[in-house]
């Protein structure tokens, strides 16, 4: 596969605690020179990032992360806030603990109003996959296509795992028409990107492969 398709598949990521503006700032040029598809970064730097960036470099980031447990309202405001501020992709942690109980009309219900308050900004919802069993990963599928998300994404890549080959290809067989997948977490190769894409992923969530190109300079 050659590497420009990886690259404009890739939401370059710098998501730590740690994260400062130099390295925020960093990760968009390198974007902007790989021309990835976003990049995705704390809440906290969207505006200053749009501010910073070129017309046309997408701005993704992360609402009721890593945990997923804020309330309803806190991640539709959280969101409102984002796009104000400039966001054009949205990357949403469910509540897992709802999944677990059973409580998928709730899950739904969430990621309706996530969704409503996205406007006409893209919808990403990230289930954790690492966390859930394949009969629950199925059943998140559905939902995630049924509250008219426009991806469903594997991974925080804070939990106990990434993205795997299995998820993806689990994916691609029960989520929607329409609905798209990211696999993010783990990614540390053109190879895996290579795999996963060819599994049916069309993002990937990762900040090794733009260093992995860059180190081959």
């Amino acid at each position: 596969m050659d590497r420009e398709k990886i690259f404009q598949a890739v939401d370059h990521t710098l998501l730590g605690q740690d994260a400062v503006w130099d390295e925020i700032r960093q990760i968009c040029d390198d974007a902007a020179a790989y021309q990835t598809a976003s990049v995705c970064i704390p809440p906290s730097f969207v505006k200053r990032a749009k501010e910073y960036v070129k017309d046309g470099m997408q701005i993704c980031t992360v609402i009721g992360f890593p945990n997923g447990y804020n309330t309803t309202a806190v991640k539709v405001f959280e969101t409102g806030d984002a796009i104000k501020n400039g966001a054009d992709e949205i990357d949403m942690v469910i509540n897992i603990g709802d999944v677990k109980s059973g409580r998928y009309d709730l899950v739904e219900e969430e990621i309706k109003a996530v969704k409503a308050a996205c406007g006409n900004k893209v919808l990403k919802v990230i289930i954790e996959t690492c966390l859930l069993t394949d009969e629950e990963k199925i059943r998140m599928c559905r939902v995630v296509t049924d509250a008219g998300a426009d991806f469903i994404k594997t991974s925080t890549g804070f939990s106990k795992g990434g993205a795997t080959f299995e998820d993806i290809r689990l994916f691609a067989e029960h989520v929607g028409p329409g609905v798209k997948i990211k696999a993010a977490g783990g990614i540390s190769s053109f190879e895996d990107a290579e795999k996963f894409m060819e599994l049916g992923a069309s993002r990937l969530g990762t900040s090794r492969i733009v260093k992995l190109a860059k180190q081959e300079q």
